[in-house]
């Protein structure tokens, strides 16, 4: 039996090798394609079609990256000077919490990195192939070698390939090759031994198609093809830091400075008071602990890869976790018309003959197709709309599925309607030559052949078929164009496209001999058909959203202006009149002032689309874009959040876009910036609770000492603390889902650190509201009251401990209700502050533990006491926020 390396061995060198040859080898009929009921057998003797990913970190090397962060080589410097001082209690208790710590970040990061294999397993790749004589769509994976693939403009190669036939087709072979330019290919045989830059008759994994279309039989299938072996061979690559990590560890940073400070004076001051040595660095060690918020990098990966995931549960699949930060920032959408704003359900709704206008008033019913004058002239529309398609159908569980471009789609099933046969027709008239659709041409022309010699269909846009055409069809008669008659087709499509139809003109040319390259010249214009593509109409409500939350959105299309004018009305793009420019008035200089102004930009060009998105960057904007086509791609690339259409978008798009839209709807892309907003604000939340949290320790440690109290918070205290009442509420705050409020304030700018001066100053009264009834209440205990220095230490650690697990109600904007709000709706919340006092409270009421960590039993008048201390900065927060409106 031959194995799949015999098999590789027997095929090598396929360029130089005959298609019929490496079909034969590889058991497969290049007309019906593989049966399907052979795939399992070929995926076990071959594989799947995916190659070893880089290597991810190995469970225990993410345990042993935990003892890397400062916390735990601060703590473990803590631990020495313990174990030093003979401390052992406090020494083996910080070890202790140095495991809790890494565990408990271990599991996060476990967490953390699970999701994101979630999210990246529903970005599933697709490929076009032959098989049981029908055109299919699988995933690449299953691709296997002898499948027949099937390629056009936009597709990815999923597999390395012989070609069978190409129509005008090329390939960006940069990602492997290097080489900037587009290959043109071809299919035959290369006697020499080339280079694989040369090797003009294959194809390979991971490049994309750009123009053209072809066929390909498959040779070479996962870490068998050139891309899979160059994977195999790269070391996995250290992945460098997002800009929000990079700002995260920014703000550590500043922590650290402000820690070193009021270290250095309380260091000095003790010295020259005269403490001991052991009292000062151990009081330095607290600040040092109190300073660091140990949970805040992975609370932060935690809260974006929850978004991701909440995100990906609405349609919208996020590729990079740096996109979700962008995502808030974002001030312009430009989005396309077809599928984003309308429904991408495009019927065949009007036909258009010379004098004799249809309309169709029902989908799936011929008898509302009545014929008067034109009847020959419908024909031939019939069957340019079969033979200019490449749209294909299958049958599926009693239903049909159409594969390929909408407008095609729209074609074949109003070809269905007819009750012609379409593969009879297609037999008849096999084709010989293409001229495929592009974005410059607007046109897509076949050749056939015929028993009267050849055939030649086309279809296109008016204004562009109509300059190929001499003729036009007249009732039976076929007579010369005049200007005239081209006025009159122009200007009937103007009124359709007006009315917010799409339309195409379809015609034909027969002749005994006509030349396989430019066919298209003295063409008979048969007639018109309009396609209808009704608007989402919950696009309204979106588009409303956008205007609350300073977000300008901008139709770019590549359709008529009238088409797009009249949807852009029914969806109410603008709360003013819609400002329509047309591509061809942005070849001519127009002022800054009239492109700000304008809310739709019609015949627009790939080249234009890239140029408005930079014109808009290059003026401060934060660029949304939404695209399709490979021609998309550059666009897509440029703008700060590329968005790729799931639906009918090309792999070129969906490999370029930082965000795919599974359901091509428009409303999803306001979704996602909706919900990018509030990702951000609650990292924003939990880095306000964390850092005011820990600025009340430091405040209160240092003025302790300062003040020379006979007692303080213990480093391991705040440890504590740092672990159950920072790290558990953070977590709950960084999964909420936002207030009402999101989608009506400016958009941020990315470009800013995530703590504002503004909101330092915010976290600076937070943290003095917070220490400062602590500090008053210890101090009337201690001087007043005499208590003993364990006692007011013990009303220091609850009372800071419960004003804390309070706090997160002072994050919401006073501009909501105190009871109502993200906070009070979000059930982590709560579930953090019971998972939190219900550990204080096995610590309090279990021995030994409540020895390790200082605690003593306290009696009703205590606890009424810290009640009161804890309470204080809510009410003190909330006064301060409502009376002087400085902090939101």
């Amino acid at each position: 039996m031959t194995t799949f390396k015999d098999t590789l061995d027997i095929i090598e060198n396929t360029y130089s090798k005959k298609v019929d040859v490496i079909a034969n080898l590889l058991d497969v009929d290049l007309k019906t394609g593989l049966q399907e009921r052979s795939i399992n057998d070929r995926i076990a003797k071959y594989g799947l079609n995916s190659y070893r990913e880089q290597k991810q970190k190995s469970i225990l090397l993410i345990l042993f990256e935990q003892f890397k962060s400062p916390i735990i080589l601060l703590l473990v410097v803590a631990a020495g000077f313990s174990f030093f001082f003979e401390d052992w209690l406090e020494g083996f208790s910080i070890i202790a919490v140095i495991f809790i710590t890494v565990v408990l970040g271990f599991i996060m990061e476990l967490q953390a990195r699970n999701s994101m294999k979630a999210l990246k397993k529903m970005d599933v790749s697709v490929s076009k192939v032959w098989r049981d004589n029908s055109l299919k769509e699988i995933q690449a994976e299953r691709i296997v070698p002898g499948d027949v693939l099937v390629l056009e403009a936009g597709d990815i190669v999923m597999a390395d390939a012989r070609l069978i036939e190409v129509n005008q087709f090329e390939i960006d072979e940069s990602a492997l090759t290097g080489e900037s330019l587009p290959v043109e290919k071809k299919i035959e045989v290369i006697k020499n031994e080339v280079p694989l830059a040369d090797k003009i008759n294959l194809i390979f994994k991971g490049t994309s198609v750009v123009k053209g279309n072809a066929r390909a039989i498959v040779t070479g299938t996962g870490v068998h093809t050139e891309l899979g072996k160059i994977t195999h061979m790269v070391a996995t690559a250290k992945q460098g830091d997002t800009p929000l990590e990079k700002k995260i560890q920014g703000i550590t940073k500043i922590l650290m400075v402000v820690t070193a400070v009021f270290a250095g004076i309380f260091i000095i001051t003790g010295l020259l008071q005269g403490k001991q040595f052991y009292l000062i660095v151990e009081t330095a060690l607290a600040l040092a602990v109190a300073a660091i918020p140990e949970g805040l990098p992975v609370v932060s990966i935690i809260a974006l890869t929850y978004g991701m995931l909440r995100l990906a549960k609405k349609n919208v699949l996020i590729k990079r976790l740096a996109s979700v930060e962008t995502l808030g920032g974002v001030n312009i959408i430009f989005t396309d018309k077809t599928g984003t704003l309308t429904e991408n359900k495009i019927d065949v709704n009007k036909l258009m003959f010379f004098d004799e206008d249809i309309t169709i008033a029902k989908k799936g019913d011929d008898s509302s197709i009545v014929i008067n004058k034109n009847k020959g002239a419908y024909e031939k529309l019939i069957l340019i709309s079969i033979l200019c398609n490449n749209a294909a159908s299958e049958q599926k569980e009693n239903k049909k599925k159409y594969l390929g471009d909408p407008i095609e789609i729209a074609l074949l099933q109003f070809v269905n309607t007819s009750k012609v046969n379409v593969e009879a027709i297609n037999a008849t008239y096999p084709r010989i030559a293409e001229e495929p659709f592009n974005s410059e041409t607007k046109l897509m022309a076949t050749l056939h052949k015929n028993n009267a010699g050849n055939f030649v269909a086309a279809k296109g846009a008016v204004e562009k078929l109509i300059d190929t055409c001499s003729f036009y069809s007249a009732g039976d008669r076929v007579i010369p164009l005049t200007e005239a008659a081209k006025k009159d087709f122009l200007n009937r499509a103007e009124t359709i496209e007006a009315q917010g139809s799409k339309v195409l003109a379809f015609a034909f040319k027969e002749a005994a001999n006509i030349p396989t390259t430019n066919f298209l010249s003295g063409l008979t214009l048969v007639g018109l058909i309009g396609f209808l593509d009704p608007p989402r109409m919950e696009v309204v409500e979106a588009l409303q959203s956008c205007r609350n939350a300073g977000i300008k959105v901008i139709m770019i299309t590549g359709d008529h202006p009238a088409t797009a004018l009249n949807i852009a009305e029914k969806i109410k793009l603008s709360e003013k009149d819609n400002v329509v420019i047309n591509g061809k008035e942005l070849d001519s200089k127009l002022s800054d002032k009239k492109l700000f102004a304008a809310t739709i930009f019609a015949r627009v060009t790939p080249k234009q689309k890239l140029a408005m998105v930079s014109f808009y960057q290059k003026h401060g904007s934060i660029v949304a874009m939404t695209g399709d086509g490979i021609n998309d791609a550059p666009a897509l690339k440029k703008a700060d959040i590329g968005i790729a259409m799931g639906i009918r978008g090309t792999q070129v798009a969906k490999e370029t876009a930082a965000m795919i839209l599974k359901d091509d709807s428009f409303t999803s892309i306001v979704t996602a910036i909706m919900q990018g907003r509030v990702i951000f604000k609650n990292i924003k939340n939990f880095l306000m609770y964390l850092l005011s949290c820990n600025l009340s320790e430091i405040f209160i440690v240092f003025f302790y000492g300062l003040l020379n109290f006979p007692f303080s918070v213990l480093p391991l205290q705040i440890l504590f603390l740092n672990l159950v009442t920072d790290i558990f509420p953070a977590l709950a705050l960084g999964l909420g889902k936002g207030n009402d409020l999101i989608m009506k304030i400016p958009p941020r700018n990315p470009q800013q650190p995530i703590v504002i001066k503004r909101d330092w100053f915010t976290i600076n009264v937070y943290a003095v509201l917070l220490a400062l009834p602590i500090l008053l209440v210890t101090w009337y205990c201690s001087h007043y009251l005499k208590y003993d220095a364990k006692l007011c230490n013990n009303i220091t650690f609850f009372s800071l401990a419960l004003s804390q697990l309070w706090h997160v109600l002072n994050l919401p904007s006073r501009k909501i209700s105190f009871l109502n709000n993200e906070i009070t709706r979000n059930k982590f919340t709560w579930a953090a502050s019971l998972l939190c006092i219900s550990i204080m409270a096995v610590f309090y009421f279990v021995s030994p533990l409540n020895n390790y960590i200082g605690l003593q039993k306290l009696s009703i008048d205590t606890w009424l006491i810290i009640t009161f201390t804890s309470m204080t900065p809510v009410f003190l927060i909330q006064l301060f926020k409502r009376i002087f409106k400085i902090i939101d």
